[in-house]
This record gives structure tokens, C-alpha cells and sequence, in this order.
């Protein structure tokens, strides 16, 4: 299969975590989450509540040089505005390969909210979001015209398929590829 980038957003809780680390399973490709980048960053600065975008540069990084070398990368991360979006952009569009950009979305709140406050850590020593913290994050909306909906595991099949048919929804134009997917079916 040849390089792309697969980039899973969406808000926590979601399931980004899940369907990126067995998608990069499924696919032998090269797993970056943000998360884990961000985490390594602040044990190593002593200032674990300080790190910015700093995680996100890392993960850029890695991700163009890791496709570059004609690898499949699957990048984990919320994504929560446009500059992170088009960066990731920028990543495929300088290496040219296809990105794939997926949002996770838990269309049912309660679902959401349980699936927030009952999950653990993934990264060590790593504090979660509360629902709270949630509901107050920025998140700007993605624009909504290019989402396929889909259950996780059409996800997996969607991604590297390539000229499935996925219409390029993205802002900034070029050859990304949008898919919506459901974090659990019986609520999408």
C-alpha cells in the first residue's frame, strides 16, 4: 500500500485512540498520538501543564518524515481547530501523499459522557479531560458537507480505499478526504 496520512480527530471520548491504533495495526503503519508527544514533552520539561502546540509540531514532524520514507502514518489527536486541520494539510500536500482527515463523533450525548467519565488513562500519568472539561473545550466545528457517515469498522475499510468516492470537503482544497465516523453504531 503506498504512504498516505490518516489523520483521526475528534473530541475525547470519541474513540480516536481505538480506531487509530487499530487501524495502524490493520494497516502495519506508524501510530503518533498526540497525547503520548505531549506527554513525553512535559515529563521532559518538568511541565507537564505548559506544552502549547509543542506536541502537535512533533507529531508534524514525524508524520512527514515517516510518509516520506513511504510509510502510512496514523496520527491521533483532537484536531480542534482549523490551524491543526491545515497543518496536517500541509504535511500531505509537502510530501505528496493522499490524507485522509477522519472526525470521530458520539452522536449521543449520554453515551459521550459515560464513555468520558468511565474511560482510564491511556498515557502514563496523563490527566483526562472531565465532561466538563468537555463541554467547554475549543472545538471549532468542521464544515459538514464532505462527511460519510460510518460505523467504526467501515472506517477501517474507508480510509485506504482509495477513489472510494470520498468527496474532498477540506477548506484549504487539494486531495485530502473526509469520512464522519461513529464511535459506537447503535447511536449513530
Amino acid at each position: 500500500m503506498p504512504a498516505m496520512l490518516i489523520v483521526i480527530g475528534g473530541l475525547p471520548g470519541t474513540g480516536k485512540s481505538s480506531l487509530a491504533s487499530a487501524l495502524a495495526r490493520v494497516l502495519d503503519a506508524i501510530y503518533l498520538r498526540v497525547d503520548t508527544i505531549e506527554q513525553a514533552i512535559g515529563d521532559a520539561t518538568g511541565h507537564p501543564h505548559a506544552v502549547g502546540a509543542a506536541g502537535y509540531v512533533v507529531a508534524y514532524a514525524l508524520a512527514e518524515e515517516n510518509v516520506r520514507l513511504g510509510r502510512i502514518v496514523v496520527a491521533d489527536g483532537v484536531n480542534p481547530v482549523l490551524q491543526t486541520r491545515v497543518a496536517w494539510k500541509s504535511v500531505a500536500e509537502r510530501a505528496s501523499v493522499p490524507l485522509f482527515d477522519v472526525e470521530l463523533i458520539c452522536s449521543d450525548p449520554i453515551e459521550h459522557r459515560r464513555r468520558v467519565e468511565q474511560r482510564r488513562a491511556g498515557t502514563r500519568g496523563t490527566g483526562l479531560p472531565t465532561w466538563s472539561d468537555v463541554l467547554t473545550m475549543t472545538y471549532e466545528p468542521r464544515a459538514g458537507d464532505g462527511l460519510v457517515p460510518a460505523r467504526p469498522e467501515a472506517c477501517v475499510a474507508l480510509i485506504p480505499a482509495k477513489g472510494f468516492g470520498l468527496r474532498d470537503s477540506s477548506p484549504m482544497g487539494g486531495h485530502a478526504h473526509r469520512a464522519g465516523c461513529c464511535s459506537r453504531p447503535a447511536h449513530c
